[in-house]
């Protein structure tokens, strides 16, 4: 069998997730990649030397220049007839598009996988990760998107894959990028970080958030938030963590001021080692603490960031 992953990347290096994405699809096999984008050559090197790739099929268009689910799912599907499985990470940009790939293939996509058991049956988490459901699927083809923290990252290095131009697949008219309104920041993207200070509803005003990031930066740490903090307005959407935020998975995760709901858990149950500071000792966040610290964050995490 042979499968292909859908790089994810920059134009000029790929992103982590799609590490992740190439360990899962080595269990089909032979894999190929596409780099679909726009003057991404650099892309398209780094994505050849990932171990285990065989192939690189390179779209280099203007239409990709921005991953617009319109376009990018056409591109995908004029090479699909060469692959037993098509996957791709299950992030902002997977979900985005792979979903069109499986209903104009007449498939039913096989979403989030945390492992594959066989080459037709896989694991994805359901029920906020309460509960790991078994999936079989008949399809001839298939549809998958693979939550990165589930598998090791293959090596960015040491792969030889050959690289071959594909011609640009007919354009879909259908959506034009207009633009992008962005947060920009010094510290490291969350779904990549190896270290996350997140704050939930406990903070109180986004004003108090400054104390998270004092500590934030002298760890050289992304800094998350529990949706109650985002929905009370505190920090930008983007710094959520959980089922319906960011999957992640760090070497260090330090939840200060948060409960520990389900759903916040589903997006970090995953890391490495659990620190949590809330005043609240029956908080649910404990339960998967390592480390767990009773106290007011307002005078813990200063005296952390002091310590620091």
């Amino acid at each position: 069998m042979t499968a292909l992953v859908i790089v994810e990347h920059d134009n000029v290096s790929v992103k982590d997730a799609t590490l992740a994405t190439v360990t899962a699809a080595k269990a089909f096999g032979d894999v190929h990649a596409l780099v679909a984008g726009s003057g991404c050559g650099a892309a398209a090197e780094a994505a050849a030397k990932i171990d285990g790739v065989s192939k690189v099929l390179v779209a280099d268009d203007a239409s990709y220049a921005h991953p617009l689910a319109e376009e990018l799912s056409a591109v995908v599907l004029s090479v699909a007839g060469d692959y037993d499985a098509i996957l791709a990470p299950a992030t902002t940009m997977g979900k985005n598009f792979m979903p069109r790939v499986a209903a104009s293939l007449d498939v039913a996509q096989i979403s989030d996988i945390i492992e594959v058991v066989s080459e037709d049956t896989f694991k994805r988490p359901i029920y906020a990760g309460n509960a790991i459901a078994t999936v079989q699927s008949s399809d001839a083809k298939k549809i998958i998107t693979v939550r990165a923290t589930a598998f090791d990252k293959a090596a960015a290095e040491g792969g030889s894959a050959s690289v071959e131009t594909i011609s640009a697949a007919d354009k879909a008219g259908v959506s034009e990028y207009v633009g992008a309104e962005l947060s920009k920041s010094d510290r490291p993207e969350l779904t990549s970080a190896k270290i996350i200070i997140s704050g939930g509803r406990g903070m109180g005003s986004g004003e108090n958030f400054k104390i998270i990031e004092a500590v934030a930066d002298k760890l050289g740490a992304a800094v998350g938030a529990s949706r109650a903090a985002v929905d009370a307005g505190f920090v930008p959407n983007d710094y959520q963590v959980g089922q319906t935020g960011k999957i992640v998975a760090p070497e260090l995760y330090i939840a200060v001021g948060i409960s520990g709901a389900i759903q916040h858990l589903a997006g970090m149950k995953d890391s490495k080692i659990i620190v949590a500071i809330n005043k609240d000792e029956e908080a649910p966040i404990f339960q998967v603490a390592d480390y767990g610290l009773v106290a007011d964050l307002f005078e813990a995490v200063p005296a952390l960031e002091k310590a620091l």
